[in-house]
């Protein structure tokens, strides 16, 4: 699967972590950690106009989300995994509440009741899965890294005493790297022979929409599957500290078995401006592809830097398709 150009924010780690990495790889998991079809949900978004610019300020303050691994009292322990690449293992965590005692109790949303998102440091391969969960609240699924880095794993998840939580911790995986330094604007991808283009302005503290259309051999494509309730996942992360803001498309729910395309708009909030990885998940013939970009959250809706030229071998300057898995 291809996507665009590498994008990078890069954290520096432990010496043993970062060196040089020349494959580019993701996690093995299993098929069926992956959900299938399922029906829409209404975008998760914020709508604010017409603040002063320290109201925006502080409002953006409050819309961060995914840089701690406590939030209302509830916390993302330990995360067991494999310390090296290409070690098989499982990775493993447990969620526990303001009592100190394992959450086993989750409300579905989007189809799940946790969606678990990892990414390299850099911006790297993406993931998103769906662990199990036992009796006792241990989730895990089988894991092994085919790359080395510092990883940052986010369980996403709503407990049902509680309300939503987006909390993190990060990884390290041994071996060699190379991070990822292209930060350039990119709003289109190439995945599987699907072209993908972005279309909107991010203007940071109120809603922006966003729209997508995918295309193939130049034709429009009108077959998306609604994938975890809707036609799209997105997933943005803020460059610079990967603060996390997942957000669905607007539009009406679909029914079973209904297909849609080739645009779909999504209602985007930023809590400031600068640059933001984007992560679109889209699901044609039952399989699920992964387009990676990089905006511009401007201050004030003025136009963002143009995107980058794409390199003429790899159109839409893609992430390889082995660091999107699902």
């Amino acid at each position: 699967m291809r996507a665009p150009a590498r994008i990078g924010l890069y954290a520096a780690g432990l010496g043993v972590v970062f060196v040089a990495s020349a494959a580019v790889a993701g996690a093995v998991i299993p098929e069926d950690a992956v959900p299938g079809p399922s029906a829409s949900h209404a975008p998760e978004q914020h709508v604010a106009t017409g603040d002063a610019p320290e109201q925006q300020s502080t409002r953006g303050a409050d819309m961060v989300r995914g840089l701690s691994l406590e939030q209302d009292g509830y916390t993302l322990g330990e995360v067991e995994a494999p310390g090296t690449v290409g070690e098989a293992g499982e990775l493993a965590f447990t969620v526990t509440d303001p009592a100190g005692e394992p959450v086993t109790e989750f409300d579905v949303s989007h189809e799940e009741r946790l969606h678990l998102i990892v990414v390299r440091s850099d911006g790297a391969h993406f993931r998103h899965v769906h662990p199990v969960m036992d009796a006792d609240g241990r989730w895990s699924l089988p894991w092994a890294w085919d790359a080395a880095g510092t990883y940052r794993v986010y369980a996403d998840a709503t407990p049902s005493a509680g309300g939503a939580v987006t909390l993190t911790r990060t990884v390290d995986v041994a071996g060699e790297l190379a991070p990822a330094r292209d930060t350039e604007v990119s709003t289109t991808a190439t995945v599987d022979g699907y072209d993908v283009a972005l279309d909107g302005q991010l203007q940071a503290g109120t809603t922006s929409r966003l729209t997508v259309e995918i295309t193939r051999d130049g034709a429009p494509v009108t077959t998306l599957e609604p994938y975890l309730g809707a036609y799209g996942h997105l997933v943005a992360l803020r460059d610079g500290d990967l603060a996390y803001l997942h957000v669905h498309p607007e539009g009406a729910e679909p029914e079973a078995g209904q297909v849609s395309g080739p645009t779909v708009t999504f209602g985007v909030e930023a809590p400031t401006p600068g640059r933001y990885l984007l992560y679109l998940d889209f699901q044609v013939e039952g399989q699920v592809r992964t387009a990676a970009f990089v905006v511009e959250a401007t201050p004030d809706g003025t136009p963002a830097p143009a995107p980058a030229p794409a390199p003429e071998d790899s159109p839409g300057a893609g992430h390889d398709p082995a660091t999107h898995d699902h």
